[in-house]
């Protein structure tokens, strides 16, 4: 408790406040009820037949139309209370548990890699991630820096290629947390990880700013535009080094602020040409962050998680891909696919990097710099 002095026209009033706030340190975990999965699994099919893609313009257009109208209500209001609460007690993630029923018979082996992903399969779940974007209301967005674009959702599947890479293609070392394209400007605001399998029980891995409570001296630097962030191991070494752009990690309001981080390639990247001082104070700051990481949740199949990728990063567990253990032994099974989705909730403010054609595809290479 704590005295403040609240001034008022011609009046001085003494009030007592509550000011202590207890920071949060998990996600919300919404349990979805089997009406709430059972209604998804119908709009997901009534969706298909209306607009055949949920890349349909005809359905982007009425997106957020659609979200509230077909959504269940208790879905739509938590997601859209959730698209404006930067508060000191929003952890930044929400997890629905059993949103989804898939049919793994239907759905077939798990590919070899993204590349070979049957999109036709996951039409209605393209629906649902888009329905549960539009609901916050964002727009679902693609990045040339991600797969070409590669279109609205992407399926993130480990490829024996890359599996010791910091990308959503690799298993065999952690993914350290990361806010999403972290070396751009025009990041997505909106994150959804729709988990079709999850066979392994990999842990998802969630790190919230707000974990921290409100800025203290360790976090104070991390606003100055002191900090590198090369492009991530998505591209070829000579085109992933660090580059002269240098901005801060911490933005926004100075007391609750957002995040744009990436541990991998801020912190353990040794081509991001970071200075000495700047290194300190990643390296004091990660100390205290690697302490709030939470990894107690283990999505299976249907789950979504939906990130505020202002406020929350995300990453994983190593694995062993198409493996999981029982009772000490290592038994075969099918290969994680989890379903990607990102979004924007102004088209307006990220027109100057868009195709001229399309205002939902994002060609931001490089902290502003353009694909040409």
């Amino acid at each position: 408790m704590k005295n403040i002095t609240v001034t008022t026209p011609g009046i001085m009033t003494d009030v007592w406040a509550e000011t202590a706030v207890t920071p949060p340190s998990e996600p919300l975990i919404v349990d979805i009820t089997a009406r709430e999965s059972t209604a998804m699994y119908y709009i997901g099919r009534q969706l298909i037949r209306e607009y055949g893609s949920y890349e349909n313009p005809a359905f982007i257009a009425t997106l957020h139309l659609n979200a509230y109208q077909l959504l269940p209500e208790r879905i739509a209001r938590i997601l859209s209370q959730f698209g404006t609460d930067y508060s000191a007690t929003q952890y930044g993630a929400l997890v629905f548990r059993g949103l989804i029923q898939v049919d793994q018979e239907e759905l077939g082996r798990t590919p070899s890699n993204w590349k070979e992903a049957d999109y036709e399969k996951l039409k209605a779940y393209g629906f649902i991630s888009s329905l549960m974007h539009g609901a916050v209301p964002s727009k679902p967005v693609q990045y040339y820096a991600q797969r070409k674009g590669g279109g609205l959702m992407h399926a993130i599947i480990p490829d024996e290629k890359m599996t010791h890479t910091q990308t959503g293609s690799g298993s065999r070392t952690d993914l350290f947390v990361h806010t999403e394209d972290a070396f751009l400007f025009h990041q997505a605001d909106f994150l959804s990880f729709l988990f079709i399998r999850n066979e392994e029980r990999v842990p998802s891995t969630l790190y919230s700013i707000r974990s921290h409570g409100a800025t203290d001296d360790i976090m104070r630097p991390l606003f100055r535009p002191l900090y590198k962030c090369p492009k991530d191991a998505n591209y070829a070494p000579d085109a992933a080094a660090g580059e002269e752009v240098s901005t801060s990690v911490l933005y926004g309001n100075e007391t609750y602020p957002f995040i744009r981080f990436d541990a991998a390639e801020q912190l353990y990247n040794p081509d991001a040409g970071q200075s000495a001082e700047a290194m300190h104070y990643l390296e004091e700051f990660w100390k205290v962050a690697k302490t709030h990481i939470y990894n107690d949740f283990v999505p299976e199949a249907g789950d979504l998680i939906f990130v505020n990728n202002h406020l929350c990063a995300h990453g994983r567990n190593a694995f062993m891909a198409g493996y999981r253990e029982e009772k000490g032994m290592l038994v075969p099974c099918e290969r994680r696919m989890m379903l990607r989705m990102m979004s924007k909730t102004s088209l307006i403010n990220i027109r100057a990097v868009t195709k001229t054609n399309d205002p939902y595809f994002i060609m931001e290479e490089h902290y502003g710099s353009i694909f040409r």
